[in-house]
């Protein structure tokens, strides 16, 4: 039976199985301060999709998720429609990024008060719970939990805030093990028919993770990164006002990026992407 296309995202394609099941495939597109450039990284969608199954699989104990099966191209994850709730669930575990720019404001991070005299990249006390609004057009913005609460509903809240928590905590210790540290991170949580919470959209990639390499850690600066922020670094250097349509991006930037990703998939699930790519199934166990 045919699949419908039905959406489209910044990098995924979104198509319609039957009644219960999506499609979401995965493309090698790469955005920046949310404008998709005319670039492409090779192997990124399939990074995405092999690298959200392996989380799906490792984190199934502690919340439910969307995953039924990856076909054999490695970027088309075959999926359980859900409702999904309207914000992005956003934890921190180090002071970066847009936290960063709060912290130095205001000493505070989406209201969590934060000890003084902080820098950047520094390790937080304990990992914190940050949402955001979904913006179809503009750019994410961090909300407060009493903003959140509005839009999803105090109880509800409490219960995406712990098991947000509780999936970070664990991906991050599994990380550092393999050399990652894993900064902060976005996750798409939505409700099946019954009610019950499940993890959705794409889980710990470089697409919505910020990672470090544990090696060269140093609080005070900014750090080396396995995620995107490389084409950020470049795109920033161009005098792009970040409006449509952005830069276009240099080989030697696509090769770094490309192996980047690479080398993150592979540390983090010790599989060697060649055998993923023959056989998707071995990050699911």
């Amino acid at each position: 039976m045919p699949e419908t296309h039905i959406a489209s995202g910044k990098i995924r394609e979104v198509y319609s199985i039957d009644d219960e099941r999506l499609l979401l495939v995965a493309s090698d597109r790469i955005s920046t301060f949310d404008v998709v450039l005319p670039t492409e990284i090779p192997d990124k969608g399939r990074v995405l999709t092999g690298l959200s199954g392996y989380w799906f699989t490792v984190l199934a104990p502690i919340v439910p998720n969307h995953m039924l099966d990856i076909r054999d191209d490695g970027r088309s994850m075959e999926c359980r429609r859900l409702e999904m709730l309207p914000i992005e669930c956003v934890v921190r575990g180090y002071l970066a990024g847009s936290g960063w720019k709060d912290y130095r404001a205001s000493g505070e991070v989406c209201g969590h008060r934060l000890p003084g005299g902080l820098r950047e990249s520094n390790r937080l006390p304990e990992p914190i719970f940050t949402p955001a609004t979904k913006a179809q057009e503009a750019h994410d913005e961090n909300i407060t939990r009493e903003q959140a609460a509005e839009l999803v509903g105090g109880e509800r809240l409490r219960e995406v805030e712990e098991v947000s928590l509780r999936l970070y905590t664990a991906a991050a210790e599994h990380a550092l093990r393999a050399g990652i540290i894993i900064a902060d991170t976005k996750f798409e949580l939505g409700l099946d028919p019954d009610g019950n919470l499940v993890l959705g959209d794409e889980a710990l990639t470089p697409d919505s993770s910020r990672f470090w390499p544990a090696d060269s850690y140093e609080p005070g600066r900014a750090q080396d990164s396995f995620d995107k922020q490389y084409v950020r670094n470049y795109c920033e250097t161009t005098g792009w006002d970040k409006t449509e349509p952005g830069p276009e991006l240099p080989a030697h930037v696509v090769q770094v990026t490309r192996a980047k990703y690479h080398e993150a998939f592979e540390r983090l699930t010790t599989i060697p992407f060649p055998a993923y790519l023959d056989d998707p199934s071995t990050v699911l166990g």
